[in-house]
């Protein structure tokens, strides 16, 4: 058996068979800064698009059309932004408010950066985060595209967040992570389980500094779409032994409890306040999301 699906036999038991047979919906997120749903449904049914509501998002839509989602005039116009289903559920774990300082860690293309901006409702501080150019490109094209207004963008590594001098309310920390493939049908012959491990020691990094920057009693959500242990409940366990933390437990209506364990390896039982996005269980891409709260 291929070394990853042995691992996946171990989370999912013998479930984990389905998860070849998943097939993601396109979806998109409605910009309410710009457009109602209504108004955007009515638009895009009358270009023969079917539109289905998401049930467990606030904004999310799935969209079957025979143009481009990319290339349609709501698109360009910043009425929606092309987001896949569970990516969408890490910002309402979150829960942004307007007058908030909020700290997006890892933002760009920009997608739930703009979802952040829309919970604000285009008030208060957002702070945005990213490295590389190309990147940070994408994103103030969609902060534009999309009519965020309350965004500081800024080309610096997360972390060395601390530079700012800012306290933060809220922090959301989407961590480069080891991907999955769902989405990427070459995902197996790129990953090795020592590039998980390394990925692990910059979640670790990227946390501690986000933690730094939190005011007490902020909330911060870790979310990944990996399903490698590595990524997920191994930098939460480590998390909660070092850090002044606490989680909070999610309730979205959708997902399962974070696994307990791992070859061998047990985890904090506030662990199982955390939540898994499994694929053949939702349809969507795999995602781990934590709520954290700084003591």
């Amino acid at each position: 058996m291929n070394k990853f699906l042995q691992r996946y036999s171990e989370i999912f038991g013998e479930d984990f068979k389905k998860l070849k047979e998943v097939r993601i919906k396109p979806a998109l997120r409605v910009n309410t800064l710009k457009i109602s749903e209504k108004e955007l449904v009515k638009r895009l049914r009358a270009e023969n698009a079917k539109t289905e509501k998401i049930p467990f998002t606030d904004f999310g839509y799935f969209v079957e059309s025979k143009f481009s989602l990319g290339s349609a005039p709501e698109y360009l116009f910043g009425y929606y932004y092309t987001q896949e289903s569970a990516s969408q559920l890490p910002v309402q774990v979150l829960r942004p408010a307007k007058n908030e300082i909020v700290l997006d860690m890892a933002a760009a293309p920009g997608g739930k950066t703009t979802q952040i901006a829309q919970y604000m409702e285009n008030k208060g501080v957002l702070v945005a985060l990213d490295t590389e150019d190309f990147r940070l490109q994408a994103l103030r094209n969609n902060l534009e595209r999309m009519g965020i207004a309350n965004c500081i963008v800024y080309k610096k590594d997360g972390q060395d967040v601390s530079d700012l001098g800012i306290k933060f309310d809220k922090i959301l920390l989407d961590a480069p992570c080891s991907g999955n493939f769902i989405v990427d049908p070459k995902w197996f012959d790129k990953k090795s389980l020592e590039g998980f491990r390394e990925r692990t020691e910059l979640q670790k990094k990227l946390l501690k500094a986000a933690v730094s920057v939190l005011k007490d009693g902020g909330v911060l959500v870790y979310s990944t779409c990996s399903m490698e242990p590595e990524d997920d409940e191994i930098v939460i366990d480590w998390a909660l032994k070092n850090l002044p933390i606490k989680l909070e437990k999610i309730d979205l209506g959708i997902g399962t409890p974070a696994i307990a364990e791992f070859e061998g390896q047990k985890f904090d039982s506030e662990i199982n306040k955390c939540i898994r996005i499994v694929p053949f269980l939702t349809n969507t891409q795999p995602f781990f999301i934590a709520k954290i709260v700084k003591k």
